[in-house]
């Protein structure tokens, strides 16, 4: 579905990130792992994503940087020839109650949430309107939707990140360039199996469907998307959370 196409995808070395860029990879998308932290994981995607016989590199950068987007972008177009799809996962979490959270551990989550996620579409827009075309994934919440007890911060952040997206599709809609966001729910990740048996178990019975999802369940509707099957779709925010918030 994206032969010669090259995907970026930010927060590229585990969970949902991960299970995009390897769905976009089996697909025929070179692709860009970009990564913070962690160059090993990244580098083990990116040997996984070779096995399809497509080309992957890893970049390490701070979404929240303005200056580093720019230049990791510029790299990136240098060393694949072009970029065609941006999916923004890069994303963090400080949990705290309003009244215990302190102003660091509400910026950074703003910082790297929902200004590096306006950062990376900066960097790639003239790119995407010069070429007239381009599909921008943005991966929201159920959170930013509903809102969540301990996460103002991470609530806030993914709520900016719909409206970044609805304002993204207007403006770059007459170019041909689609944006739209994934809004999962409860999925399988590092950061889930290391709650408590007791808090997954409540988790669970809030979801109609009784379970938890997998990264590939979001993978696979960010890959829809990045097609030429949803090229009429943009502005959505599309949930993948088995029910929890209807």
């Amino acid at each position: 579905m994206l032969k010669n196409k090259v995907a970026l995808i930010t927060g590229g070395s585990r969970g949902i990130g991960r299970a995009i860029a390897l769905e976009m990879a089996g697909n025929g998308a070179d692709v860009a792992v970009i990564y913070w932290g962690n160059k090993a994981l990244a580098d083990t995607v990116c040997e996984t994503a070779r096995t399809f016989g497509v080309r992957a590199l890893p970049y390490c950068c701070d979404v929240a940087d303005f200056a580093l987007t720019e230049a990791i972008v510029k790299r990136i177009c240098e060393d694949f020839g072009t970029i065609d799809i941006l999916v923004n996962n890069a994303s963090i979490t400080k949990d705290k109650l309003i009244m215990q959270m302190n102003e660091e551990e509400f910026d950074s989550v703003l910082k790297v949430n929902l200004k590096g996620t306006f950062n990376m579409i900066k960097a790639v827009s003239r790119l995407f309107l010069k070429k007239r075309s381009g599909r921008i994934i943005n991966i929201t919440s159920v959170s930013g939707m509903m809102g969540n007890a301990g996460q103002a911060n991470y609530s806030a952040a993914k709520a900016g990140v719909i409206g970044l997206t609805k304002t993204t599709a207007k403006e770059l809609a007459s170019r041909g360039i689609t944006c739209n966001a994934i809004a999962p729910g409860f999925i399988k990740t590092d950061m889930t199996d290391a709650l408590p048996e007791d808090v997954k178990s409540a988790a669970c019975s809030m979801i109609p469907m009784r379970q938890m999802g997998e990264p590939g369940d979001v993978a696979a509707l960010a890959l829809f998307l990045a097609s030429d099957a949803a090229k009429y779709i943009t502005g959505e925010i599309i949930k993948v959370d088995g029910g929890l918030y209807i």
